[in-house]
């Protein structure tokens, strides 16, 4: 069978399941704050590993993509918050939205016991509304955040 063949029964698949609202996947692991791997089972082997990018957030990076101190420290906040979540929740559904900007990840929601993830992060000061335009940085409220920025990575 060609790829393209196993796209297309992929993305019909993917879109019979958004038409039906809210869906229930196994969760691999959680990326970081905003992302989730899950397997979509009704999938060839293949096509079934999924990244679900939660749909009108963006949290802070963490590890060496974090832009600074700050930034990377509510990164570890986002993704520990995320992970708790994940695995205190006892009913976990997908509301798959779109492919994102790269093609890569599906955009959706992640309803946790009846509560929406985006908003969780939100209100926990841990993400920020957004939907594909530029990113407003995590570390403006830092002075001379460049220099934390330099200083931190040439001290490792």
């Amino acid at each position: 069978m060609h790829a393209s063949t196993l796209i297309f029964i992929a993305m019909l698949t993917w879109t019979a399941s958004a038409a039906n609202g809210a869906t229930k996947y196994p969760i691999e692991k959680v990326t970081d704050g905003d992302t989730i791997d899950i397997t979509m089972t009704k999938l060839p082997e293949k096509l079934s590993h999924m990244k679900i990018r939660v749909y009108g957030v963006d949290t802070p990076e963490r590890g060496f993509r974090g832009q600074c101190v700050k930034e990377r420290e509510l990164g570890e906040q986002a993704s520990k918050f995320t992970k708790e979540k994940i695995k205190n929740g006892k009913d976990i559904q997908f509301e798959l939205r779109k492919w994102d900007k790269y093609g890569g990840r599906v955009l959706g929601d992640v309803i946790i016991d009846g509560k929406s993830l985006r908003e969780d992060l939100i209100k926990a000061g841990l993400a920020r509304e957004y939907y594909g335009d530029k990113k407003k940085s995590w570390c403006e409220d830092n002075k001379n955040s460049k220099d934390l920025y330099t200083k931190d990575n040439k001290a490792r």
